[in-house]
């Protein structure tokens, strides 16, 4: 580990009021502590535990069948052999501190940092010590962007846009051709617009036709699937990075006919409402410079379409953190699956995806990305998509 790495993890231990970020590990179960204290893929089959101090030096606790896991971090390491000497080992390695956070979610409220077991809790407890979450400190080192990395989220940005117009162009086509496609074939065909674009992704996309826009996370089948026909209603729900950049995700919904529908341009309406009233609270609150929390926002666009009548067809979160991972480890848009009180920090980019399902008929999504920078909040990708595109008709449905 860099000097300045720690330096920078001892300071924001002590800006939290803590006296140390207590890290362990048993067969890769703490990802999240492997990647911000930089360790990489060896081999690692017993228990390790590592606490940054506020201020001093680190300790650690390893294995007698593994002593030189930790070898690369800077500090002292203490070598355990038996259980018993595991749980006095631990101790030591704790004097003198009181409060000490972990990948720990009280309530599990924060699955995605909770990496850490119970009775692992219990033990550090047994040693007269606090355990708090680590979920801001995580966000921290794991969710704020480099300068790069935003350089290649707008890239990726970019490319995802041209891929959504590219999988519209191919419905035309089919449709005009009289040879409709199915939601399969347009998934591969996004997969093969990513691979040329130099993109690549942990999952398919989704493409779903009709009913199957009500089930937000549809599974499309590799090939074949409902035909993308005139009259159909179609939701695709894209997201790729370059191999060692960072995601961009959005979701597009048209209309295989020259004009939309009365029902769909309603439904997609409200939705719109609902997403520009999150992008509109996040922004307002940055360029205030007043906090803002990840609850807070999704109450704001959830109130939107509650208004409409259509709160009990908001069936998700507003919003997810986004990294090198397409679900990222920093603050979700999220007041309702789990309640996500960390703070929007600046440096982190999250998407905005209010949506309507209606069982049986069909499904509205609308996502884009929301970058904040140090004064102000950025969405990228655009154009974003303004209303329902008439696939068959010359009306693009976007918004510049």
């Amino acid at each position: 580990m860099h000097p300045e790495r720690l330096a920078e993890i001892q300071r924001a231990v002590s800006d939290d009021g803590l006296d140390g970020w207590l890290f362990c590990d048993f067969r890769g179960s703490d990802p999240i502590g492997r990647d911000i204290l930089g360790l990489g893929e060896g081999l690692a089959t017993r228990r390790w535990f590592y606490v940054i101090p506020a201020c001093g030096e680190p300790r650690a606790l390893v294995s007698a069948v593994e002593p030189g896991v930790l070898a690369g971090l800077p500090g002292a390491a203490r070598v355990y052999r038996t259980w018993q000497e595991l749980h006095e080992g631990l101790r030591v390695l704790l004097t003198g501190m009181r409060r000490v956070a972990m990948q720990y979610s009280p309530n599990n409220d924060v699955p995605y940092v909770a990496r850490v077991d119970a009775g692992t809790v219990e033990l550090v407890r047994l040693c007269g010590v606090e355990v708090l979450t680590s979920a801001d400190l995580v966000q921290r080192f794991e969710a704020v962007w480099s300068a790069e990395q935003y350089a290649s989220h707008t890239r990726a940005a970019r490319a995802v846009r041209e891929v959504v117009d590219a999988a519209f162009a191919a419905i035309r086509r089919g449709v005009r051709a009289e040879k409709a496609c199915g939601e399969g074939d347009i998934q591969r065909l996004i997969l093969d617009q990513f691979g040329a674009r130099g993109l690549v992704t942990h999952h398919p996309p989704i493409v779903a036709v009709g009913s199957h826009s009500a089930d937000p996370h549809f599974q499309t089948p590799s090939s074949g699937g409902a035909a993308i026909d005139t009259g159909e209603f179609v939701l695709i729900d894209l997201w790729a990075k370059e191999p060692k950049g960072v995601y961009a995700d959005i979701t597009w919904t048209g209309y295989v006919g020259p004009a939309v529908p009365e029902r769909f341009a309603h439904v997609f309406e409200i939705v719109r409402r609902a997403r520009d009233a999150g992008v509109t609270a996040a922004r307002s609150a940055v360029r205030a410079q007043r906090p803002v929390r990840g609850c807070d926002v999704d109450a704001v666009v959830r109130g939107v379409i509650a208004a409409a009548g259509f709160g009990d067809r908001f069936v998700h979160r507003t919003g997810h953190s986004i990294g090198t991972e397409v679900h990222g480890n920093g603050a979700n848009i999220d007041g309702f699956e789990t309640p996500d009180t960390r703070r929007l920090l600046r440096g982190t980019c999250f998407s905005i995806e209010p949506g309507i399902y209606l069982p049986g008929e069909f499904g509205v999504r609308s996502e884009l990305n929301v970058f904040i920078d140090e004064s102000d909040v950025i969405v990228t990708g655009n154009p974003v998509q303004a209303a329902v595109v008439a696939i068959l008709g010359d009306a693009p449905g976007m918004d510049t």
